[in-house]
């Protein structure tokens, strides 16, 4: 692959993240439409449980820019001080005119949505988005950037040429992020992928504060190789965001792993059941809530900062931010461990 020219570099700053960073898909009407007022309730709750900052994680590609717009309408609404909210803006989509009967960029996903989006990764495609995405939050405006699923992008690829093409896009990308943060416009640049192989390979050109890492590190799945990938970006103080920690729902009780429905019929749909039905044993045992322990062990590697946690029901923002006050008993760890349900190799607890 055809290398940029140096590796890109802008000065690294001192990330105070907290336990937990509020995701706002739900905002952008993911898989449901919801009124303006449990919006407004969400994001009330969001700053109400957060100590002094609230943290929102937010992207143009969320209901092609109605998460920016409700967060935005919200916080001033809420008359919420500036200071007191930080947001990360994943950058890559842009609105555009609605010209079909739905959204052409996830057709099925978001409900009731008034816009399309297209795909912008490039430099002056970032620009586009980044102008557009603090337009929507209004009086707001995003401290922390990042290029939205590199890892998708990459993936489209007809062949190796348009692969190594596509690849030069994001790093003329992640040059615009590097000159909005010297030009002291965003505080802080990153990264967020499923694939954390593509976040591997963008740290080796571009200097990054912080990487957002999705259904990867979870207690369903610690692979070795990314643990130790997780180490070595806490090695250069480069912080690790944790999101989808309960692989889309499942680790809690929900049909789908990762966003895949589970066949109880296949041999992998089995396995993972049997997996979770023994979980849920250890968890009855010891009187853990499921969700107590994804969190508690998702957030236990060195260098994981934060778990990015979304809801659409305002009741569970405390909840969510309970989850990081929780401490789980020792025993409950060896009894997971003891049982093969983690591996031991990948993760060594200690209090």
């Amino acid at each position: 692959m055809k290398k940029p020219n140096g590796h890109m570099h802008t000065e690294q700053i001192d990330l105070q993240l907290p336990a937990v960073v509020f995701g706002t898909s739900s905002l952008g009407n993911l898989y449901q439409a919801i009124d303006y007022s449990v919006k407004l309730a969400i994001v009330e709750a969001c700053v109400k449980s957060a100590k002094p900052v609230a943290f929102f994680d937010t992207a143009g590609k969320y209901g092609a820019g109605l998460a920016l717009e409700s967060l935005g309408k919200c916080l001033a609404d809420l008359n919420v001080d500036k200071e007191n909210v930080v947001i990360s803006n994943k950058l890559g989509w842009y609105r555009t005119e609605l010209l079909s009967p739905e959204p052409t960029f996830e057709p099925g996903i978001w409900k009731n949505i008034g816009y399309d989006a297209v795909q912008m990764i490039s430099y002056e495609g970032i620009m586009k988005c980044f102008e557009q995405g603090n337009h929507l939050l209004g009086d707001y405006h995003a401290q922390m950037v990042s290029v939205h699923d590199p890892d998708e992008y990459l993936l489209a690829a007809d062949n190796r040429s348009d692969y190594e093409e596509r690849y030069q896009h994001i790093i003329e990308a992640y040059r615009a992020l590097g000159e909005l943060k010297s030009a002291g416009l965003v505080s802080s640049i990153g990264v967020g992928a499923k694939d954390w192989k593509v976040i591997e390979l963008i740290t080796k050109d571009v200097a990054l504060d912080w990487v957002m890492i999705a259904n990867s590190l979870t207690l369903k799945s610690h692979p070795k190789s990314l643990v130790a990938f997780v180490k070595q970006l806490n090695q250069k103080n480069i912080q690790v965001i944790n999101s989808a920690v309960f692989n889309g729902g499942f680790l809690t009780g929900g049909d789908f792993f990762n966003y895949q429905q589970v066949d109880p019929d296949t041999v992998s749909g089995k396995a993972l059941l049997d997996w979770r039905n023994e979980f849920f044993k250890v968890c009855d045992e010891f009187n853990v809530l499921p969700a107590e322990a994804c969190f508690n062990f998702s957030l236990q590697f060195p260098g994981v900062k934060s778990i990015a946690l979304n809801t659409t029901r305002p009741e569970k923002v405390s909840t969510n931010v309970a989850l990081a006050e929780k401490e789980l008993p020792l025993a409950f760890w060896t009894e997971m461990q003891h049982r093969g349900l983690i591996e031991t190799e990948s993760f060594n607890y200690s209090i």
